[in-house]
């Protein structure tokens, strides 16, 4: 029992450090000239050459995938048109400002999903319920930390020295830096990633075909870049793959965050369930901030240390409301004796953007 939930844990804070690493890379690599609609476009492509035997392999031998009716492939469709959305507003917006911001971001999806449910009226704030109560007031710190990370930095705590850490920094750099305008890139990523996880979640209660779901939607988002791409970036030299840090980074984004994190959510998700695997998310913005000082030659500075945690506090309240309200939606079921299974708008936590 608690070797399989270490190994979980194990997982999924391998799965934040290889985004952070993912980010850095990035940054460093669209500082060389890399053109991001390129970068997504090939990483899709290069996960979607590991994906298709995989799945084949897969439904072929282990599992026969159901039929592929023309409505749900339209969902799908819906899937990688946020999906590869998201990854332009997310890479842009590392290149505006930093992989500190992008991680620490990451942790508004819980309330921006919650705010979404409201408007749509699939929730209903209850102001004496405590788990509504404890969403509501999280969403709100959730906010306002991510506000203060964007627009406050403060007087510098710390800086790294090391002649390691300025080369790397001096790598980073980048003319187009703006954190305003990358908090706001990274703040629309974010708020269409929790529409995505929505989307995921109506897709998969009812066709459960995760790996046929991932292939069909990484195929789509590898047309959709294609195409985008070709429209904003017309250079051809761009496109030409060169054997440097921009391969390395296109062959780590799809090996490892499009195709590993994949396999590695679906597999938690069934095993422990949503709240359980986002709860390692705000861990990702102190991995980045550690990473980011110790080895680029960030400097930590209050207002980062101040929004991060705002931003802990504010996710952990809302996924304490979502896992109060989990419990109390079961205790009723089992009183009742319904075999009714109710889905958790929340529920649909898993892959990536």
């Amino acid at each position: 029992m608690w070797s399989s939930e270490l190994l979980i844990i194990a997982l999924l804070l391998t799965v934040e450090c290889m985004e952070v690493g993912l980010n850095t890379l990035n940054k460093a690599a669209t500082t060389r000239g890399m053109s991001n609609f390129v970068f997504i476009f090939y990483s899709n492509a290069l996960a979607l050459f590991f994906l298709l035997p995989s799945t084949f392999i897969y439904h072929s031998r282990i599992k026969p995938c159901r039929k592929l009716y023309f409505s749900m492939f339209c969902r799908m469709f819906l899937l990688a048109l946020l999906s590869c959305s998201v990854q332009i507003l997310l890479y842009f917006g590392i290149e505006y400002s930093n992989p500190t911001l992008a991680s620490a971001m990451t942790d508004l999806v819980p309330a921006f999903t919650f705010l979404i449910a409201l408007i749509a009226g699939m929730e209903k704030l209850g102001l004496k319920v405590k788990s509504s109560m404890a969403k509501f007031i999280g969403t709100i710190t959730l906010l306002i930390g991510a506000l203060l990370m964007t627009f406050y930095r403060g007087p510098p705590i710390f800086s790294n020295k090391s002649k390691f850490s300025k080369s790397f920094h001096q790598l980073l750099i980048t003319t187009k830096s703006n954190w305003i305008i990358g908090g706001f890139l990274l703040g629309a990523a974010n708020f269409l990633l929790a529409l995505l996880y929505i989307v995921q979640a109506w897709i998969i209660n009812d066709f459960p075909e995760e790996f046929m779901v991932t292939t069909v939607t990484c195929g789509l988002v590898t047309i959709m870049s294609a195409v985008v791409g070709l429209f904003a970036e017309r250079n051809p030299s761009s496109w030409r793959l060169k054997p440097d840090l921009e391969l390395i980074t296109i062959c780590y984004a799809a090996i490892l965050m499009v195709f590993l994190r994949s396999l590695i959510y679906v597999w938690a998700l069934k095993k422990k369930g949503p709240v359980f695997v986002v709860m390692v998310k705000p861990l990702g913005m102190v991995a980045a901030v550690i990473l980011g000082v110790t080895f680029l030659g960030d400097v930590l500075h209050v207002g980062n240390v101040i929004g991060g945690t705002i931003i802990a506090f504010g996710f952990y309240s809302v996924m304490w409301g979502k896992a109060k309200e989990e419990i109390c939606v079961e205790d009723i079921g089992m009183d009742s004796g319904s075999a009714t299974t109710t889905v958790p708008l929340l529920r649909g936590e898993s892959d990536s953007a």
